[in-house]
């Protein structure tokens, strides 16, 4: 299939695409990777504008743009260029052909579009303030709870992506599945994140291990680690159902991402972290509070409960002074040593030499990390 077919014909976003000069092989940078990743953005967010399904006015049009552009490229986008940097390794040193640049591209903003839509939604949940450096998108002056119909938006502007582009293709039926069953894994994560502390009844008996990763395995692994794997895999024409190994070693690989993430918000440089860590404050489904109770005695149990979910700078240093008592840091890094070993020793035995460099690649970008 050549460019012009991709464009569906249209010569004007032939030419469009044509002037980003898609190009990526084995040998490009990640500069350049990220680059080329923005410019399928701008082709994507132009078709979507001009969606023959609705009649946009002026006003609308420019409503959805400044929408997009609010919430969909300004985080870290690793999710996405994950799925071209899986998909690149899964072509084993073969450079990628234009459509195949492109098409992985546009998986990967799918699940950039998907965060968007979860993420402006739960902050209208949790009642936030900020995200990613600015304003939630329903304190922006104007927008308020029509954040709620623009995160609908966000969620139906994926299918129409994966519509537009990979119908009548084998692996089109397969994604649209994936899709709405991550989707449906991340809301019922989202669903006991929620209620396992209603609003006013804060209990720390409702915490333990399994419900932490539980609320970790469905709110943030299957999303965040196995989708963009997955999406890889279908676009190389691979059946997931062979592939239930690599989806089990990308949720643990979540579940230790998300560990560590427990761990940098108590103990990390605020500098080097770019924020305040307030999960002490808020109360939160916390792998240290989780350990910290199983390993604490009745005097320490006390004050864990005195203190954990309270806004006063003493409560939150009474809550770190026991952490670093019951030498939390220590229990973190031998937790952080064996999860490693354990992930090495499965990867290191699968069959596949491709998908042993895709999930290594995913490791080495979360081992250690300090943010």
């Amino acid at each position: 299939m050549n460019l012009r077919h991709l464009c569906g014909g249209s010569t004007s976003l032939f030419r469009r695409i044509q002037s980003y000069q898609l190009s990526f092989s084995s040998s490009s940078s990640m500069a350049d990777l990220k680059s080329t990743f923005l410019n399928v953005y701008s082709i994507l967010k132009s078709e979507l504008l001009h969606d023959p399904s609705f009649e946009f006015t002026d006003e609308s049009r420019l409503w959805v743009d400044r929408m997009l552009d609010y919430n969909v490229p300004g985080g870290k986008l690793n999710r996405g260029l994950s799925v071209v940097d899986s998909f690149k390794l899964l072509k084993e040193g073969n450079d990628m052909t234009e459509e195949e640049i492109f098409l992985s591209c546009a998986l990967g903003w799918c699940i950039e579009w998907l965060q968007a839509y979860f993420l402006v939604l739960d902050d209208i949940m949790d009642n936030s303030v900020t995200r990613r450096g600015q304003p939630c998108w329903f304190r922006v002056p104007k927008v308020g709870m029509v954040a709620i119909n623009d995160g609908i938006l966000l969620r139906n502007h994926i299918h129409r992506i994966l519509k537009k582009h990979f119908r009548g293709k084998p692996c089109y039926v397969d994604l649209v599945d994936l899709f709405n069953e991550v989707e449906l894994q991340t809301a019922c994560g989202q669903m006991i994140d929620l209620i396992t502390t209603f609003e006013g009844e804060k209990d720390l008996s409702r915490y333990s291990l399994p419900i932490h990763r539980r609320i970790v395995q469905y709110k943030t692994a299957y999303y965040s680690f196995y989708l963009p794997v997955a999406c890889a895999l279908l676009m190389a024409g691979e059946n997931l159902e062979n592939h239930t190994d690599v989806k089990n070693v990308l949720v643990d690989m979540g579940i230790y991402f998300q560990v560590q993430d427990d761990y940098l918000d108590c103990f990390a440089d605020a500098e080097t972290l770019g924020k305040i860590g307030t999960d002490i404050e808020d109360f939160k489904c916390s792998w240290l509070v989780v350990k910290a109770l199983e390993r604490c005695n009745e005097e320490q149990t006390k004050i864990l409960y005195e203190n954990y979910g309270k806004v006063d700078p003493s409560n939150v240093a009474k809550v770190k002074e026991l952490y670093k008592e019951l030498d939390l840091e220590g229990v973190f890094m031998e937790y952080e040593r064996k999860s490693y070993e354990k992930l090495t020793g499965v990867i290191e035995a699968h069959q596949s030499k491709a998908i042993q460099a895709v999930l290594k690649s995913f490791l080495a970008k979360i081992y250690k990390r300090q943010k």
